[in-house]
């Protein structure tokens, strides 16, 4: 009976993530457009897109090989396996020694890597633009990752998530510089990997300026709708990252009971929402910066969280 009830929490805590990525989707642009005073598209917006699109055919270029076609499928796999592993509404589920910082910026990584190559597959000019651009932004995000994890593992001494979330809410931590550099860089990253604003615009189609949407410029129907999907799990899952880090308060404790379950769901959507109107706010009151600034905006939080782990190594009480 433990086993089935283990099973049953984890599965939820995957359906949870599923079912939530759209509509963060759809009351992020909500509330860009009440701040913007337009009446904007319903939250549910996102999913009515994501039927439409499955039900559509999915057209395909001559020249498209077979990765064209597995990618869309794999980068949703990827995404939803990584945003599934992160701890949401509760801590030391079943596959919670899988949830590790580093698996989850490998599952990341691997869904970049072959959606680049999707991109550049089919050998148009737009492709090969928004794969490069990407890999540029990969190599500042992933290492400014690496570096915040790194800044995690010396103060929790485990790159587990259910590990860390239990010692950051624990009085023991406390307010320290470097960790309130690891959240500034963490926070930058999650802007880079997301393509929004200043590094990138979601809505946009010009094509000297995006980056994301030129790699998946050939894909249609049912193909975009998993890349599409696969964009609004990586918002969940690095805003349950934060959350999960920084935020830890609510996450239910191992073998804990329904209303300790229940608890941490309400304290999970809360934290949830809260993020999802502050990168709405934030959207809406800055510019998107020039390509070509990025690499500059990056490298700010790979030299923050290079900043909070020497501080570290100085003193641990930092």
């Amino acid at each position: 009976m433990d086993l089935i009830r283990a099973l049953l929490i984890q599965g939820l805590q995957m359906a949870v993530v599923l079912l939530l990525a759209p509509l963060l989707t759809g009351f992020v642009r909500k509330i860009k457009a009440r701040l913007t005073r337009r009446q904007g598209a319903s939250v549910i917006q996102p999913y009515r897109d994501l039927i439409r699109l499955l039900r559509k055919e999915a057209v395909l270029a001559d020249n498209a090989s077979w990765l064209f076609r597995v990618v869309p499928y794999l980068v949703f796999a990827s995404t939803w396996v990584a945003a599934a592993l992160v701890p949401t509404f509760g801590g030391g589920l079943l596959f919670s020694w899988t949830a590790d910082l580093i698996a989850i910026i490998a599952l990341l990584g691997f869904g970049r890597f072959f959606l680049a190559l999707a991109g550049m597959d089919i050998g148009t000019s737009f492709g090969g633009i928004g794969s490069s651009r990407e890999m540029m932004i990969a190599s500042l995000a992933e290492p400014a990752m690496l570096l915040t994890v790194f800044s995690l593992a010396l103060v929790a001494g485990s790159t587990q998530l259910s590990t860390v979330a239990a010692l950051m809410s624990s009085p023991e931590v406390g307010l320290r510089v470097s960790l309130g550099m690891a959240l500034v860089a963490l926070i930058m990253v999650a802007i880079a990997e997301n393509a929004r604003i200043p590094v990138d615009n979601p809505a946009t189609h010009l094509e000297l300026t995006m980056v994301h949407e030129a790699m998946v410029l050939e894909y249609s129907g049912r193909h975009l709708a998993m890349i599409e999907f696969a964009s609004s799990l990586k918002l969940v899952l690095y805003l349950s990252l934060i959350g999960c880090i920084f935020i830890p308060w609510g996450i239910a404790a191992p073998g804990a009971g329904l209303v300790d379950y229940l608890i941490g769901a309400v304290a999970y959507v809360a934290k949830i929402a809260v993020g999802a109107v502050l990168l709405a706010v934030f959207e809406t009151s800055i510019a998107k910066m020039r390509v070509f600034r990025v690499p500059d905006f990056l490298g700010a939080a790979l030299m923050l969280g290079l900043l909070g782990t020497l501080l570290l190594f100085v003193s641990r009480s930092l």
